[in-house]
C-alpha cells in the first residue's frame, strides 16, 4: 500500500485521545474515564499511550504528502497535560510537510482549560479550538454528565479570547429529554451572541450501551414512530427546534455549510469538509480509522493491545467503485454546497444525471432537490428528508 500513500498529494491527520474526565451519560465514542487524574497511575498511563502514539506516527511512510489539517478529538484532549499534545505537533513538523496555512483544531471541554495550557497550545501551533458545551442551562449539563457549567464555560471561553485563539467552534446538542423549543433557543441566542466563529448544533443520538440508551430508548422509539414520547421532545417539536437553528443563526451572521453546522464566512471546518469530500485521511491513536485512496482499515480499540504494538492495524478493507460512489452521495450531499458535477465525472468516469436521472427527476419536482450544470445539491426542503433522498439514490 505504500505507493498508494506516496501518490497523495494531500492528506489530513486525526490523532486520537481516548481520556476524560467522566464519561458522559450519552457518548458511545471509544473514551473512557482515567481514575486519579493527577496521580502517578495517570501519569504513568499517559506516557505509555504518547509513547505508543508517537511510535505510530514515526512508523507510517507518508513521504511526499503534504498536511492541509490536523485535528485532536477524542475522549477530551484537553484532560490531558498539554505537553503531551506539542510534543505530537512537533513530531508531525518534523516528520511531515505542513501546509503553510494547515488548520490546526483540537477538541477541549470547560473546566479542563487554564491559562497555561492555552499558553502551550497556542505556543505548539493549534489554531482551532472546538469547546464541547452542549447546553447554556445547568440543569441539562447535569443531566448530561457534563462536568462543567454554564458559567464555568463563560470563563473557559473568555480565557480562550484572551490567550488570542480567533478560530473557535461551540458544541450545542437539541432534543434532550426534558427540552423545549424555548431553551433550545435561549441555547442558540446566548452562544451566537458570545459570537464564535463557528456552530455545530446536533441532535441527540440514543446509542445502545450508554446510560441514556436504558433510560430513553423506548422514548427514541416512539419519537421514531411518530408516537408521542414521554420524556424526549415529541418529534414535532423536535422539528421545530431544527428549523429555529438555522433560522435564529442566520441573524447572527452565520451561514448553514453542513447538515449540522453552521459557519461565519471563511470559516468553515476545514478538517470535517476534508472527510465529507473524502479527501484521504490517516487516524493515529487508539481505534483511529483512515481512508487512503480505495482503501480503509482501523487500530485496534484495545488499549493495551495497541500499547503493546500501535503499529499493529486491523483489516483492511478494499472499496469497490460503487462503494466510493455511494460514500461520496453519503458524504456530498450532507454539504449545503452539495457534489460538483464535474469533479464526479474525473473520479468516476459517469455523469451523475445519466446514473440517477430519474430519480433526480421526481426529488426536483418536489422541491428536494437542485440540480444545475454545476451542481447537484439538496434545497433547504430537502435537507429535512437527506436520510431518505441519499437512501433513494443508492437504491435506485
Amino acid at each position: 500500500m505504500k505507493s498508494h500513500l506516496r501518490s497523495e498529494k494531500q492528506l489530513e491527520l486525526y490523532i486520537h485521545i481516548p481520556f476524560c474526565i467522566r464519561k458522559c451519560r450519552y457518548c458511545d465514542f471509544l473514551s473512557f474515564a482515567v481514575r486519579g487524574k493527577d496521580s502517578g497511575d495517570a501519569a504513568m498511563l499517559y506516557d505509555r499511550y504518547f509513547s505508543a502514539l508517537k511510535k505510530e506516527i514515526t512508523g507510517f511512510d507518508g513521504e511526499g504528502c503534504e498536511i492541509r489539517s490536523v485535528f485532536f478529538g477524542g475522549g477530551t484532549p484537553s484532560a490531558v497535560p498539554a505537553e503531551y499534545l506539542a510534543e505530537v505537533l512537533q513530531l508531525i513538523r518534523e516528520k511531515f510537510v505542513l501546509a503553510e496555512d494547515a488548520e490546526i483544531s483540537m477538541e477541549a471541554n470547560p473546566g479542563t482549560l487554564d491559562e497555561e495550557k492555552l499558553h502551550i497550545y497556542k505556543e505548539a501551533g493549534i489554531s482551532r479550538l472546538s469547546l464541547g458545551l452542549q447546553s447554556v442551562h445547568n440543569e441539562e449539563l447535569s443531566l448530561l454528565g457534563r462536568i462543567h457549567t454554564w458559567e464555568e464555560f463563560l470563563d473557559t471561553y473568555q480565557k480562550v479570547r484572551t490567550a488570542g485563539f480567533t478560530n473557535v467552534n461551540v458544541d450545542l446538542m437539541s432534543a434532550l429529554p426534558g427540552q423545549s423549543a424555548a431553551s433550545w433557543e435561549e441555547s442558540l441566542r446566548r452562544i451566537a451572541a458570545l459570537s464564535p466563529e463557528h456552530i455545530s448544533a446536533y441532535s441527540l443520538i440514543i446509542e445502545e450501551g450508554t446510560p441514556f440508551y436504558e433510560e430513553y430508548h423506548e422514548d427514541a422509539r416512539l419519537r421514531e414512530e411518530g408516537e408521542q414520547p414521554k420524556l424526549l421532545p415529541s418529534e414535532e417539536v423536535e422539528r421545530e427546534m431544527y428549523a429555529l437553528t438555522e433560522k435564529i443563526l442566520a441573524e447572527y451572521g452565520y451561514h448553514r455549510y453542513e447538515i449540522s453546522n453552521y459557519a461565519k464566512e471563511g470559516r468553515e471546518c476545514r478538517h470535517n469538509l476534508g472527510y465529507w469530500k473524502r479527501i484521504p485521511y490517516r487516524g493515529f491513536g487508539l481505534g483511529a480509522s483512515s481512508l487512503i485512496k480505495e482503501y480503509r482499515f482501523a487500530n485496534t480499540e484495545s488499549l493495551e493491545a495497541y500499547l503493546k504494538d500501535p503499529l499493529q492495524t486491523g483489516e483492511t478493507e478494499e472499496l469497490t467503485r460503487e462503494d466510493q460512489i455511494e460514500e461520496t452521495l453519503m458524504l456530498g450531499l450532507r454539504l449545503t454546497a452539495g457534489i460538483s458535477k464535474k469533479e464526479f465525472i474525473t473520479e468516476f468516469g459517469i455523469d451523475i444525471n445519466d446514473r440517477y436521472g430519474a430519480v433526480i427527476q421526481r426529488f426536483c419536482a418536489e422541491n428536494l432537490l437542485e440540480s444545475t450544470q454545476e451542481t447537484l445539491k439538496l434545497t433547504e426542503k430537502g435537507l429535512d428528508f437527506a436520510d431518505y433522498i441519499i437512501l433513494s439514490l443508492i437504491q435506485s
